[in-house]
């Protein structure tokens, strides 16, 4: 049987891991250190730095106060067990109510010997505490859960409407922090890139970009806008008080297991400020060329291009077309202990281990044009320029691929040939892309049809024939369309795909460069029968990656 309260151990549980054999001396000195100034448990530090895993901790924990470990992902929670005690405890201490009898209450916890929590929980519940123990990671997921599905954000709002929306008392309250939870766990579970808090006369409206296409999800009262602003603005460390000029941040937020970092844009409007969330989740990210989805030939081509040791490889595209995903992969495959790899980012998206990233502020002078300049002198072997935008980015990128270095960075045009001319306009001098560039890849996302409910389309010749597209000779075409079900929500995909355009810079491209014609090159492109954008999306079509009609909204226009 679990005990109520396990006797507070003699030793710290650094030194007692120690004595365990599950770290060492030295790591343990590291660890006081960060704990010493950060704050944080003990036990925390140790898993952030990577010297100790959560389960090993947990487990050790149980074991030492033997206290029973449970998988508490297959456990069933009631709710009237999980109302015993407040969420944000719970969420601060690391423990979720389980199960409950006459006068005993079963507690699963990440550390069985937090004394304290287990004292709070017996005065706030006059029940007796018994526990199980569990990893935190595992515990802050299934509290999460049972956070959204039984205190829904609607219940959430009505308790910040009792409360009242003075925004003096509501932006540090605890539920306006749960409704943000809320809102932010409910955008991760539908995969969703973007949240936008939009005020409106009468009301302030929430919507979720999903798979690129904006989706409605909530109306909070007005009078519940400053408050939510507010609070976002003190998570991202922005001035509360300027409400005239648009701003920008970030934050890191723990959802379960996740940890998630968003970008803040605040914007002044008529109706007050339109308030954004980037969601980047980390987790989700694959840096291996071949979870691009490229043809094999053109992911030969790019593995090719990115094993020089100089010259320029750049990702053309639209806003929010996976771009700095394929620069990440790409700068990825590079990076080995033996090369100094340097990044200039506005903002940075991603942390990459060994990476030296910088973060681009103009408010101060660190231009990408100075941050490269300053780079160059970092004796780098790689370089990652987030984007070219003006003439003396443009010419330092274009000496640093001639003085031996390897230089990965995005432009925005609508295909890969329209670089070219672009590159020209910003000063690049013609007769030096020949020595120079190598690679040009454009991309687009389209939306990946759900394999739960699409269906096949009955007569695939005619529907390619109604959209003038060339019907396969060599293979009967087999389409796909959308249908909806539970598990898109409806909607007929659920997540998206890239499609590319390789322009592999070679001999034959030599003499047209110099004109900056996009026309000359797209003929001498024809010639080698270069797959164009268009045609990629017609080769995830055919493989029921996406609709025929899918291709046509991102691809037929370039």
């Amino acid at each position: 049987m679990a005990i109520s309260t396990p006797a507070p151990p003699s030793k710290r549980l650094g030194d007692r891991l120690l004595a365990a054999g599950l770290i060492s001396s030295h790591q343990l000195e590291l660890a006081l250190r960060e704990q010493k100034r950060t704050g944080k448990l003990v036990g925390t530090v140790l898993h952030e730095l990577g010297f100790a895993t959560e389960q090993d901790i947990s487990s050790f924990l149980a074991q030492d106060a033997q206290t029973p470990t449970v998988d508490v992902m297959k456990l069933e929670f009631a709710p009237d067990v999980i109302g015993l005690v407040p969420y944000d405890f719970c969420k601060e201490a690391g423990l979720i109510p389980y199960q409950r009898s006459a006068d005993t209450l079963k507690l699963v916890m990440a550390d069985p010997f937090n004394v304290v929590a287990i004292d709070r929980v017996e005065q706030l519940t006059h029940l007796r505490v018994e526990v199980l123990s569990a990893p935190r990671a595992d515990i802050l997921d299934k509290l999460s859960a049972v956070n959204d599905r039984e205190g829904s954000i609607d219940h959430t709002i009505d308790e910040l409407m009792k409360i009242g929306g003075r925004k003096g008392s509501d932006e540090t309250t605890a539920p306006m922090m749960r409704a943000i939870e809320q809102i932010i766990g409910s955008a991760v579970r539908k995969s969703a890139s973007d949240i936008h808090f939009e005020p409106d006369e009468k009301s302030f409206r929430i919507r979720m970009r999903n798979d690129g296409v904006l989706q409605a999800f909530l109306l909070i009262p007005k009078d519940l806008q400053d408050s939510f602003i507010a609070r976002i603005k003190v998570m991202a460390n922005l001035d509360v008080s300027e409400t005239r000029l648009p701003q920008d941040g970030r934050f890191s937020f723990t959802l379960g297991r996740k940890e998630l970092n968003l970008r803040v844009s605040c914007l002044p409007t008529n109706y007050g400020e339109s308030v954004v969330l980037r969601i980047l989740d980390s987790g989700n990210l694959q840096l291996d060329l071949h979870s691009l989805g490229l043809r094999k030939e053109a992911e030969a081509s790019l593995a090719s291009a990115v094993a020089r040791p100089h010259g320029i490889v750049l990702v053309t595209g639209p806003t929010g077309s996976g771009k700095t995903t394929t620069l990440y992969t790409a700068l990825n495959s590079v990076n080995r202990l033996e090369r100094a790899v340097f990044t200039l980012e506005d903002p940075i998206e991603y942390r990459l281990p060994h990476i030296r990233q910088t973060q681009v502020s103009e408010k101060i002078g660190l231009t990408f044009s100075a941050g490269l300049r300053t780079l160059l002198r970092q004796d780098p072997d790689v370089l990652l320029v987030g984007e070219t935008r003006d003439k003396e980015t443009a010419q330092l990128m274009a000496r640093a691929a001639l003085t031996g270095h390897l230089v990965f960075s995005s432009l925005h045009t609508n295909d890969s040939f329209s670089a070219i001319p672009r590159l020209i306009d910003l000063g690049v001098e013609p007769f030096l892309l020949p020595a120079t560039l190598h690679l040009i890849i454009a991309q687009r996302l389209v939306r990946r049809l759900c394999k739960s409910c699409r269906v096949p389309v009955p007569d695939p010749v005619t529907h390619l024939k109604s959209f003038n597209v060339p019907v396969p000779t060599d293979h009967e075409p087999t389409l796909w369309k959308a249908q909806g079900c539970p598990d898109c929500r409806n909607q007929g995909y659920r997540g998206r795909v890239a499609i590319f355009e390789l322009l592999v810079i070679d001999d034959d491209y030599t003499v047209v460069l110099h004109s900056g014609s996009v026309e000359k090159l797209k003929a001498i492109a024809r010639e080698k029968k270069m797959p164009l954008l268009f045609d990629d999306g017609l080769r995830r079509a055919f493989l029921g990656d996406t609709s025929i009609e899918e291709v046509f909204r991102v691809a037929f226009a370039s």
